[in-house]
């Protein structure tokens, strides 16, 4: 799995519980929200230091 795609089911996991949390009032549901932004958190980051990577691997190859 990529950073985006781990991305982008932490965002899908973080909308279900969120719901669960805010609409039905479970609280087990805010402790899992809590921890897919987490993950979201780590994910972004990873995927800031690839993209990085992936510029400046551009910006050579075109030198």
């Amino acid at each position: 799995m990529t950073q985006h795609e781990s991305i982008v089911a932490a965002y899908d996991t973080y909308i279900a519980e969120n719901e669960k949390f805010t609409a039905k009032g479970v609280k087990a549901a805010a402790a899992r929200a809590r921890k897919a932004l987490q993950e979201m958190s780590k994910g972004i980051k990873e995927r800031r230091k690839e993209i990085t990577a992936e510029k400046e691997a551009l910006a050579t190859a075109a030198k």
